[in-house]
């Protein structure tokens, strides 16, 4: 029977803060060297039917932008008004896949989980088919190596074999005594999150256990709009939705589950020390990247995530320290999972850096601020071939372009005109304006905004053609 992946990538990843933010989370991310951990995750699936998407507004364009670079197309990229947490997506891909096949096949999984044996992986899915095939909601559960704190159980009948299983009872994040007793006794596995089941079967489940989310997550699909191949779920219908994960909604209530269980490697990335444990390390434990060098370090992560920045550790233990230009990560490994409550705490004094991401991506290219100053700011730009970026205007700034590569496409008011390496041309205020990458590689200008306001939402749109609304990034 044919199995259709549906990949969630709309959360956060709070957890690999500096390096994951909410503006671009770790699923979009090189983690672990690469390709991202989306790339690997939509490539791992290849055998399978084309997958459908779900995913926020703000990363609908990085995602088709990575696919297209491994060689996968979307069947959909459903997109979300807002993020509700994994119920309410499985539900809306469900009903978008029931409409055209009440009996279609799902594999749901994360986006963000590094498994680096794709062929064993995919014959595990393979092997819980028959048990889907008869109605049953299936999960995998990962064979516990060591006894994990951070992640959730499955409690089998009786000892994993290979064979899809009972399950018993889904088994709360312990502490690390009652870890070390789950692992013991051969019955408990890691809760992988990921799932296989008919798309009918899981609508009937979430009707019979969470029927407050049916009608919502219903309209919103029924009446979601077409937007340059992507499909935007209703907002009003959206706004009502119940901010649950599947497993609270349906999971931990439903009778017909079976496991299958996976030995291979796995790891949700979840924190700074599943990243060092899945990194390749020296003979003392201690992984070093980009511009990282390590001296008489063990048991050590060490990250430059900047090719300009140096970051050296000496004498270090057990310590996680992850660099980037505008934020430093220095912590205790035993502590990683703390980092979340740090983003909380720098998001509550209105620090920047606590959800936004130095880069800011957008559907041409992106974009890094390299100076801000009260009336000031300067930016380097980054375009595409091919791209454009909107027909614009603003009311609070001008701006002065200066093409350090490649040739540019300018447009001020009536003028249009090429502006190639070493010539400048200035945006008065209140100009309409708009520049394109006209050449075969990208292109790169500084851009230096003089002004009362240099917000990214002193943005007036007039065309554009990703067909984008109002607003910072439309």
């Amino acid at each position: 029977m044919p199995i259709t992946p549906v990949l969630l990538c709309g959360g956060s990843g709070t957890r690999l803060w500096p390096l994951s933010r909410k503006s671009y989370p770790k699923q979009f991310a090189s983690i672990l060297g690469g390709e991202t951990l989306f790339q690997a995750s939509a490539r791992r699936l290849g055998g399978f039917e084309s997958p459908v998407i779900i995913t926020a507004s703000d990363f609908r364009f990085i995602v088709v932008e990575q696919l297209a670079a491994v060689g996968i197309d979307p069947a959909t990229v459903l997109i979300e008004p807002e993020g509700r947490n994994t119920a309410p997506a499985v539900l809306a891909a469900a009903l978008h896949l029931h409409a055209e096949d009440p009996d279609a096949m799902m594999l749901v999984c994360p986006s963000d989980h590094m498994i680096p044996g794709d062929a064993e992986f995919c014959a595990a899915v393979e092997a819980g088919v028959p048990a889907a095939e008869s109605g049953q909601l299936v999960t995998f559960g990962i064979q516990p190596s060591y006894p994990e704190t951070g992640y959730g159980y499955l409690e089998l009948e009786a000892p994993a074999t290979d064979a899809p299983a009972a399950l018993v009872r889904f088994v709360e994040k312990p502490n690390a005594e009652t870890a070390a007793e789950l692992v013991a006794s051969g019955r408990h596995m890691w809760n992988a999150g990921i799932f296989l089941f008919r798309a009918s079967d899981i609508i009937d489940a979430f009707k019979a256990h969470a029927p407050n989310l049916v009608a919502p997550v219903t309209d919103a699909v029924a009446n979601a709009i077409p937007d340059l191949g992507f499909l935007r779920l209703a907002v009003e219908p959206w706004s009502k939705v119940e901010d649950i994960s599947v497993d609270y909604a349906v999971m931990e209530r439903a009778s017909n589950l079976s496991v299958v269980p996976y030995s291979g490697a796995w790891s949700d990335l979840g924190g700074w020390d599943a990243v060092l444990r899945a990194s390749n390390r020296d003979s003392d434990g201690t992984a070093t990247s980009g511009n990282a060098t390590a001296i008489d370090c063990s048991e050590t992560l060490l990250r430059s995530e900047h090719d300009g920045l140096e970051l050296v550790g000496i004498g270090l233990e057990n310590v996680i320290a992850v660099a980037m230009p505008d934020a430093v990560l220095v912590a205790d490994a035993s502590r990683a999972q703390d980092v979340k409550g740090a983003v909380a705490k720098l998001k509550a004094r209105g620090a920047g850096q606590a959800e936004h991401f130095p880069k800011d991506h957008r559907p041409w290219g992106w974009f890094e601020s390299l100076v801000i100053g009260d009336r000031f700011q300067v930016k380097r730009i980054v375009v595409h071939p091919g791209a454009s970026l909107s027909l614009q205007s603003h009311h609070h700034r001008a701006e002065h372009w200066i093409v350090v590569e490649g040739t540019a496409r300018v447009t001020v008011d009536d003028s249009v005109t090429l502006v190639t390496e070493n010539e400048s041309v200035y945006i008065p205020l209140g100009a309409k304006h708009r520049m394109e990458n006209p050449g075969q590689v990208p292109m790169v200008l500084i851009e230096v905004q003089t002004g009362t306001y240099l917000g990214e939402d002193d943005i007036i749109r007039y065309e554009d053609v990703y067909a984008r609304g109002q607003g910072a990034k439309g």
